[in-house]
């Protein structure tokens, strides 16, 4: 699956975004209470996505960045200390639509938050795409940034893309200034390793401006959507994450940060 074809697909307006829907009050999606809009597309195939009505590029209601900000200011004192934050399917696939609603957004005021998997960057890329990421970056408060597998074949097998332009899209972020909130879902036997834990965390603890991990324990609540849409699921029979396994898988990521860092590490994992 060639991340190229998608640029030109389900391409509308620049004034208009394909959106697939709306939360008024989000509270796993940045600081604060959001305002949380779910675009339309996104190339990854990642095996546990628990949205994958989100991947049809050409499908979503169209519209502007003005009506979006409207919606926002229509519960505004909720959001204090938050702000809108833009996920998917995968934003960066409409960076036109996105750079335009957070450039309205910055200029009310808004604290802007982007949830991406950052599949979209390529350093080569087209010269105008990545002249418009460094405009959004200057418009973007936040980015939280999903970390499938550190490995790339298992990657690969996980998400049908490769994550190297995903891991350089983290180090240009950090080029950028661009704070920086990595999350990580801990799949049994599957992204649960400690040494790649350990390598995803040596990774991450090179970014100066990270500010946030989060690790978060696989669930099987998405399934029925599958079902709901006659595709098959492809973690079949793989058990939730245990919860109670969570710390310790964590603290195998932090202590490659702290390697990285010249930092003691701890030995002490229970």
């Amino acid at each position: 699956m060639n991340i190229s074809n998608y640029y030109d697909t389900g391409k509308v307006d620049t004034m208009q975004g394909r959106i697939h829907s709306l939360e008024s009050f989000g509270t796993v999606d940045g600081p604060g209470v959001r305002y949380v809009v779910f675009v339309q597309g996104c190339p990854m195939r990642c095996a546990y996505c628990h949205n994958p009505d989100t991947w049809e590029m050409n499908a979503g209601t169209l519209m502007e960045p003005e009506e979006i900000l409207e919606n926002y200011e229509r519960n505004k004192p909720f959001y204090n200390g938050g702000g809108i934050t833009v996920t998917g399917g995968e934003p960066l696939m409409q960076i036109d639509f996105l750079l335009e609603l957070f450039t309205l957004a910055h200029e009310r005021g808004i604290n802007t938050c982007l949830d991406t998997s950052g599949i979209a960057y390529r350093p080569d890329g087209n010269p105008e795409w990545l002249a418009k990421l460094d405009n959004l970056c200057k418009v973007t408060d936040l980015v939280m940034l999903d970390i499938k597998h550190i490995d790339p074949e298992k990657h690969k097998e996980l998400v049908k893309q490769p994550n190297d332009g995903i891991l350089a899209f983290a180090e240009y972020l950090d080029r950028k200034n661009v704070e920086i909130w990595i999350r990580h879902v801990v799949v049994p036997g599957i992204t649960d390793d400690p040494e790649d834990l350990r390598r995803l965390g040596y990774f991450i603890g090179g970014l100066k401006n990270l500010k946030a991990l989060d690790v978060l324990p696989y669930h099987t609540m998405g399934k029925k959507k599958y079902d709901e849409l006659g595709m098959k699921y492809r973690l079949e029979g793989v058990p939730e994450m245990d919860k109670s396994k969570v710390p310790e898988l964590k603290q195998h990521i932090l202590n490659g940060i702290r390697e990285r860092r010249g930092l003691p590490v701890k030995k002490e994992l229970s």
